[in-house]
C-alpha cells in the first residue's frame, strides 16, 4: 500500500511506523492529538477511485493527513461502495488500533453517509454505523465526518 503526505511527498516507511513516528514526534512536540480515518471514493467512467486518509488534529493547532489512492474496475452499487468505504477506513483503523491505545490518541472512523434519508447513501448508514460501532471505533457520518467528507473527497481524484 503506497502512502503519501498531502504535499505528494512519498511515505516510504510502513505505515504503522510512520504513523507511530508522527504521533511521537507531535507528542514530544506539546501537541495533543485525535485522529480521524476516512474513505471517499468517486466513480469516473468504468473506474472507481477511493482515497483514504488518516487526519491527525493537532488540538488547536491544525492538523496533517496521510494519504492513500486506490483504483478499481469493480462495480459497485451506492450502497456497496458506501460499504466498501467503510471496510476501507476500518482496514487501517484496525491495523493502527493498539497504537492510538498505547499513545492514549483518541480516534474516530468517518463515514461519508448522508444522516438524512433524502440521499441515496443513507440506505448504507445502519450497516456502516453497526460495522464501525461492532469493531469498537468511534463514529461519525456526514456532515460531523470530515476526515472522509472533505479531506478524502479533495485527494480522490
Amino acid at each position: 500500500m503506497l502512502w503519501r503526505r498531502f504535499n505528494g511527498d512519498p511515505i516510504i516507511l510502513p505505515i504503522k511506523t510512520a504513523v507511530e513516528s508522527a504521533i511521537q514526534k507531535e507528542t514530544q512536540e506539546g501537541y495533543s492529538l485525535k485522529v480521524c480515518i476516512g474513505t471517499d471514493s468517486q466513480v469516473k467512467g468504468a473506474e472507481t477511485e477511493f482515497a483514504t486518509v488518516i487526519v491527525f488534529l493537532r488540538e488547536g493547532h491544525g492538523g496533517f493527513m496521510f494519504i492513500h489512492n486506490e483504483k478499481t474496475r469493480q462495480v459497485y452499487t451506492i450502497k456497496e461502495r458506501m460499504l466498501v468505504e467503510v471496510a476501507k477506513s476500518i482496514e487501517i483503523a484496525y491495523e493502527l488500533c493498539d497504537l492510538f491505545t498505547l499513545y492514549d490518541v483518541d480516534m474516530e472512523v468517518h463515514a461519508d453517509i448522508n444522516t438524512n434519508p433524502h440521499f441515496k447513501s443513507n440506505e448504507a448508514l445502519r450497516e456502516a454505523m453497526g460495522y464501525i460501532l461492532g469493531m469498537g471505533f468511534a463514529f461519525k457520518a456526514k456532515p460531523e465526518a470530515f476526515a472522509s467528507s472533505s479531506c478524502a473527497n479533495k485527494v480522490v481524484n
